[in-house]
């Protein structure tokens, strides 16, 4: 991509795309904090068990499982709303399901209709997690690769307020009307509900009257071959199979296979009497099915896209894989601990949420920012490898501050820099997503890859606790730090490749 000038650069933050973004993004963290995070205080507030709130909060997988239906966002067309459009259409749905759904569990008090409560928030974040969706399809259509990034980090602001706003500020709102940790009035929650349910309709304008991306209509009809029930049923086939296969082996090692082996019983009895194995034989066949040519037949609006991605880019998709999944490898094993690390560290409470809620929201802001004005100055992948060395260099910040003890500036310092690095390389990270995308297939294509991009480091920061056991903070946060050097050596390879390729075009011509 050629280099542009700083005025240029500056000027893709001038577009009313970026307001929109802008828009969009705060819709986006409102009702996500407000079914998971904001969602629990209100619970415990009212008497319900812990164990019942940490069930409530699977409704959050509904976000990380978007992919699955997301083919439905490209392939087709909403009766009536279609009108609109084919992203506007589903972004009014989304957000009219979520203002609704808003209001109604507002209504909804938890120590009375708390399977109703549960159920509308169910309902909210699917619907939110569409908007998601959709929104990052609009985004992807509406601007080129170089202006990627700045809508990003457009995106992001937006997003970054309303988590605040749906977090700190529903607590102070729900305080003020009246519910306290020693007096819980729902009537106060009813009112904090309802008026964010209200927050959401500038969202529902800006979509109403933005414009539609230009997509060409031979593009979308190539995208939505597949009927409305053939969708449905590569959903219905999709979540079997990732229902099948892990507990599959879940059932496969609860099964008794040492008494086969060392007792003589035989399989026929091990099928007889042990559950665990008969539920195996249940996984397996089931498995079987979905993978067999009906079943994959079946799977063909969610293969088509990933198909797509592979025919596109052949053996080079691996090394593409391959960058995405270990990219946000080093910042996001270290954060699963970090709350954890201030507390063991001796700071207070109060010195951690004003540390992160103020400071790191202006420099994540700040980084996101710098990146889409980078990106648009100098290119994606120049900036892709320096977000990639901040995130890893500045675990090292931390390195210092566990030899340091509880120090407030060196705190203050440590965070503005790592939220910073963290923004920037966000904004380069989605503007590289979305240059990686076929618009045939923006939807389902960024739904994929995003997952792909949490996948790895969210296993990886499952087992986060027993290294900070086995190792102690110092070493931990040295462990984080080189994981980010094989996603380096990852971008300077495929940006090699990208300047060869360059070299050996052929110029264009005039």
């Amino acid at each position: 991509m050629p280099r542009k000038t700083w005025r240029a650069a500056l000027a893709a933050y001038a577009s009313p795309s970026t307001l929109v973004l802008l828009l969009l993004g705060f819709a986006a963290g409102l009702p996500y904090m407000l079914v998971f995070s904001t969602l629990s205080v209100w619970l415990r507030e009212a008497g319900v068990a812990r164990e019942t709130i940490g069930y409530a909060s699977l409704i959050g997988l509904a976000y990380a499982f978007k992919w699955v239906w997301s083919p439905l966002l490209d392939q087709w067309r909403l009766p009536l709303l279609g009108k609109l459009g084919r992203r506007r259409s589903w972004l009014v749905l989304a957000q009219s399901l979520v203002i609704l759904g808003l209001i109604g569990m507002g209504f909804c008090d938890p120590q009375k209709h708390l399977s109703w409560l549960i159920a509308i928030a169910v309902i909210v974040a699917f619907a939110s997690a569409t908007q998601d969706i959709a929104v990052d399809a609009y985004r992807l259509e509406i601007a080129d690769d170089s202006r990627q990034a700045a809508l990003a980090a457009s995106y992001m602001s937006g997003y970054r307020i309303a988590a605040l706003l749906a977090t700190a500020g529903a607590l102070f709102f729900a305080e003020g009307f009246g519910s306290t940790g020693f007096s819980y009035k729902h009537t106060a929650w009813t009112g904090t509900y309802v008026l964010f349910g209200v927050l959401m309709i500038p969202a529902l304008l800006t979509t109403l009257f933005m414009r539609e991306p230009n997509v060409p209509l031979r593009t979308q009809l190539q995208a939505g071959r597949y009927s409305f029930v053939h969708q449905l049923v590569s959903v219905f086939v999709l979540i079997i199979l990732l229902v099948s296969v892990p507990a599959m082996f879940t059932q496969l090692y609860n099964t008794d296979f040492a008494s086969v082996l060392f007792q003589g019983r035989s399989l026929w009895d091990l099928l007889m009497e042990d559950r665990a194995f008969l539920r195996a034989i249940l996984y397996i066949t089931l498995s079987a099915l979905c993978l067999s040519t009906m079943g994959r037949r079946g799977l063909a609006p969610v293969l088509t896209p990933v198909n797509d991605f592979i025919l596109r880019y052949r053996w080079q998709a691996l090394l593409l894989l391959g960058l995405i999944a270990t990219y946000r490898m080093s910042d996001t094993v270290m954060g699963v601990m970090a709350n954890v690390f201030y507390i063991d560290q001796g700071f207070t409470k109060d010195q951690i949420a004003g540390v992160s809620k103020i400071f790191g929201l202006i420099m994540t802001l700040i980084g996101a920012g710098m990146g889409g004005l980078l990106i648009v100055r100098f290119g994606i992948l120049p900036i892709l490898f320096i977000g990639g060395v901040a995130s890893a260099a500045t675990n090292l910040l931390f390195v210092m501050l566990a030899d340091m003890g509880p120090d407030l500036q060196m705190l203050i310092f440590t965070i503005s820099l790592d939220n910073f690095s963290s923004g920037l390389a966000t904004s380069a990270f989605v503007a590289y997503l979305s240059s990686l995308t076929n618009l045939k297939f923006s939807a389902t294509q960024y739904a994929l890859l995003s997952s792909i991009m949490l996948l790895l480091p969210r296993l990886i920061g499952g087992y986060s606790g027993v290294m900070v056991e086995k190792f102690g903070y110092h070493n931990f946060f040295l462990i984080t730090c080189v994981l980010g050097v094989p996603t380096l050596l990852l971008i300077a390879l495929h940006w090699f490749q990208e300047n060869r390729r360059i070299r050996l075009s052929p110029p264009e011509e005039d």
